[in-house]
């Protein structure tokens, strides 16, 4: 199977500019690094990628969260109402994977926090 890096570049592209986007906010958007979103953008570096990074910039562009990955394959990509209750499992994991990183963060928030208050007191 041949992947179409270069029809991901511009499926991409093209979307950004009907939005108005700059590359930090697709990358913002999409919680994908800025360098990997412009290296898929400029097609310049060709090698294997997680397929919830084509997923999470699918979906930060408003598409169903296979478009990219059909893309890629030559194939038409799915409308964006023919979520599948795969799809749906798979998203919801992925919201518990970033709510999982954000309940760390804020608990590190409250820990410093807790340590700043104890030190002033002191």
């Amino acid at each position: 199977m041949s992947e179409d890096w270069a029809a991901v570049a511009k499926a991409i592209n093209e979307r950004m500019k009907e939005l108005g986007w700059q590359q930090q906010e697709l990358a913002a958007r999409s919680h994908v690094s800025s360098a990997i979103v412009r290296e898929i953008q400029r097609n310049t570096v060709n090698r294997k990628r997680s397929p919830r990074t084509l997923e999470s910039l699918s979906v930060a562009l408003g598409w169903h969260p296979r478009h990219l990955e059909a893309v890629l394959r030559g194939e038409r990509p799915p409308a964006r109402k023919e979520l599948t209750e795969q799809d749906l499992s798979g998203r919801l994991d992925a919201l518990e994977h970033r709510l999982d990183g954000i309940t760390e963060q804020l608990a590190t928030v409250i820990r410093l926090l807790k340590a700043s208050r104890s030190s002033e007191d002191r």
